[in-house]
C-alpha cells in the first residue's frame, strides 16, 4: 500500500454550477484555448464570483472544456452567476450550456496534488447540463424547489419533464430563462422523446375511439350507480381533523422551516389523543396552506374540521395564527392569534392542541393532558435547530442533501441540549434511514462521533412515550 497519507472527503452541502463549451472538440488547438480563456475572463468578471471568492466560499475547478463552480453561500449563488449568459451578447463566438444543482460535494487532492471536487452534487449538475443546448440554464429539480422560494425567480423556471442522461440514469430539470438570458427553446433531446410520445399518442388513438362507444353507453348506468353510492356514503367521525401545511408569514423565506415545525408539532401532539381521529402530514402535505375548497379536501381525507394557520417570525418574536373550520358549511369554529417570545412558544404547540381538543370535545386522559403540555427541552436554540432538521426530514425526496442537512442541524440541537430526548430520536431516524438508503456511509469519522455520544439505553421523551427504537439500529450500523 502506498505510503503517502489517505485524508477522507468531508462532504457538505454546495450549490454547483457546471459550465460547457459547446462544439469545443471541433475547435482547433488555438481557439481552444482562446474559449477557454474568454470564458475564464467573463466568469472572473461576474459580481457574484468575486463575491464569493473574496468571502473563501468558492471552490472552481477547470473541466477542459469548461469548469465547475461550487459556491457554499446560497442556492441564488451559481444562478445568479449563470447571469453570465446576459454578457455573452459580446462574446458571440463563445457558446456555452449550464448545469446546477444543489447536493453534497467535498475537497479531494488528485494524483497531481492538486486541489479538486467530488459528490453527488457534482455528478447531478453535469448530468443536468447534458440535457441542454447552447444557451441553456437548466437546474434540477431540487435546486428549482430551493429557487422556488425567492419569489423574484418563480417566474423564470419552466418544468421540462425528466430526462436521460448517462449511463440511464433519468434527472428532472428545470429550465431557467427570461427575454435577456437562458435559452427558451426546448432543449433537442426532449424534442426526441416528445416527438416520439407523439407517434405513440396518434397509435393510441385508433383504439380509444373504438372504445369510447362502449365507454359512453355505459356512462349513464355508472352515473346512477354512482350517486347513490354518493348519497349513501358514511359521513366523517365528528371528532376528526386534518391539519394542513402552516403558512410562513415572514419577510425571510428562510424562516419557512418554523412554520413546518409548528404544525408538525401541533399535529403530534393531536395525534396523541385517542379520541381523536388526527390524519398524518403525509396525506396533508401536498395541500397548500388556506386552500379556497375545503369541504372538498375535508371530504377527500375523510375529517369532519380542517386546522389551518400561519407562523411569523421576527427575531425572538413570533406570532402564530391558527382557525378551526367545520368543513361541512366552512364555518369557523374557533380561532386565535398568539403572539409570544421564542422562549414560549411550546405553550402555543400546547394551547393550540388543547383548545381544539375542547372544541371536537374529545376526552383527554390525565396522561394525553400531560403529553399535550410536555416541554421537550428548555434550551430554545437548541429547539430552533431541531426545528430546522425537523423541515428537512420532511421535505420531499429523501436524497442525500436533505439528509446531510438534518443531520447537521439535529447535532447542533443535542450539542445544545445532550436531553433533548425527541432530537436524539429523530437524528438517529435520519442516521439508520441514511444507512439503510445507502445516502450516508459509516465513515470513520461518523464511527468517532458515535463513540463520543452519550448513549443511555432508552431515551424516552413525554410527547413521543415510547423509546427511541432509531438509535439501537444507528449503533449498529455505525
Amino acid at each position: 500500500m502506498s505510503t503517502e497519507i489517505q485524508k477522507e472527503i468531508q462532504l457538505e452541502i454546495g450549490h454547483v454550477l457546471f459550465i460547457d463549451i459547446v462544439g469545443y472538440s471541433k475547435l482547433s488547438i488555438n481557439d481552444q484555448h482562446a474559449a477557454v480563456e474568454e470564458l475564464n475572463q467573463v466568469v472572473r468578471a461576474s459580481e457574484q464570483f468575486q463575491r464569493a471568492e473574496a468571502a473563501d466560499r468558492l471552490t472552481r475547478i477547470p473541466t477542459g472544456d469548461g469548469m465547475a463552480l461550487a459556491f457554499y453561500t446560497s442556492p441564488e449563488a451559481p444562478v445568479q452567476c449563470a447571469e453570465i449568459s446576459r454578457a455573452l451578447k459580446e462574446h458571440p463566438r463563445l457558446q456555452l450550456r449550464m448545469g446546477i444543482h444543489s447536493g453534497p460535494v467535498g475537497g479531494v487532492v488528485d494524483v497531481n496534488d492538486r486541489a479538486n471536487l467530488a459528490g453527488a452534487g457534482l455528478n447531478v449538475a453535469q448530468r443536468v447540463m447534458d440535457c441542454g443546448d447552447a444557451g441553456h440554464i437548466l437546474l434540477s429539480k431540487h435546486a428549482a424547489e430551493d429557487l422556488e422560494e425567492y419569489q423574484k425567480w418563480r417566474p423564470l423556471l419552466h418544468d421540462l419533464g425528466s430526462c436521460e442522461a448517462k449511463h440511464g440514469v433519468r434527472v428532472s430539470v428545470v429550465n431557467l430563462y427570461d427575454d435577456e438570458f437562458g435559452n427558451a427553446k426546448l432543449p433537442q433531446r426532449f424534442e426526441t422523446v416528445q416527438k416520439r410520445r407523439t407517434r405513440l399518442r396518434w397509435a393510441g388513438t385508433a383504439a380509444v375511439l373504438l372504445a369510447l362507444a362502449a365507454v359512453v353507453a355505459g356512462i349513464a348506468t355508472f352515473s346512477r350507480y354512482r350517486v347513490r353510492s354518493t348519497l349513501a356514503a358514511p359521513a366523517a367521525p365528528e371528532k376528526s381533523i386534518a391539519v394542513l401545511p402552516f403558512e410562513n408569514r415572514s419577510d425571510d423565506p428562510d424562516n419557512a422551516y418554523f412554520a413546518e415545525g409548528i404544525q408538525e408539532e401541533i399535529l403530534t401532539r393531536l395525534g396523541k389523543i385517542a379520541d381523536l381521529k388526527v390524519i398524518s402530514r403525509t396525506s396533508t402535505q401536498h395541500y397548500k396552506s388556506a386552500p379556497e375548497n375545503l369541504p372538498e379536501i375535508a371530504r377527500q381525507l375523510g375529517v369532519a374540521h380542517i386546522l389551518e394557520g400561519s407562523v411569523q417570525k421576527s427575531g425572538d418574536a413570533v406570532r402564530v395564527n391558527v382557525q378551526l373550520i367545520k368543513a361541512a358549511n366552512d364555518s369557523h369554529l374557533w380561532g386565535d392569534t398568539f403572539d409570544r417570545k421564542l422562549t414560549d412558544i411550546f405553550s402555543v404547540e400546547s394551547e393550540v392542541a388543547k383548545a381544539v381538543a375542547d372544541q371536537l370535545q374529545a376526552k383527554l386522559t390525565g396522561e394525553e393532558e400531560q403529553v399535550i403540555v410536555a416541554k421537550p427541552t428548555d434550551n430554545v436554540e437548541a429547539y430552533d435547530a431541531y426545528l430546522c432538521g425537523l423541515a428537512y426530514t420532511l421535505k420531499t425526496g429523501n436524497n442525500p442533501a436533505n439528509a446531510l442537512t438534518a443531520q447537521k442541524y439535529l447535532r447542533e440541537a443535542v450539542r445544545l441540549d445532550p436531553k433533548f430526548a425527541l432530537a436524539w430520536a429523530l437524528l438517529s431516524n435520519v442516521d439508520a434511514r441514511g444507512y439503510q438508503a445507502g445516502s450516508l456511509q459509516p465513515t470513520v469519522a461518523l464511527r468517532e462521533e458515535r463513540d463520543r455520544r452519550p448513549r443511555p439505553p432508552l431515551l424516552f421523551s413525554p410527547i413521543s412515550a415510547k423509546p427511541s427504537w432509531p438509535t439501537a439500529i444507528t449503533i449498529m450500523l455505525v
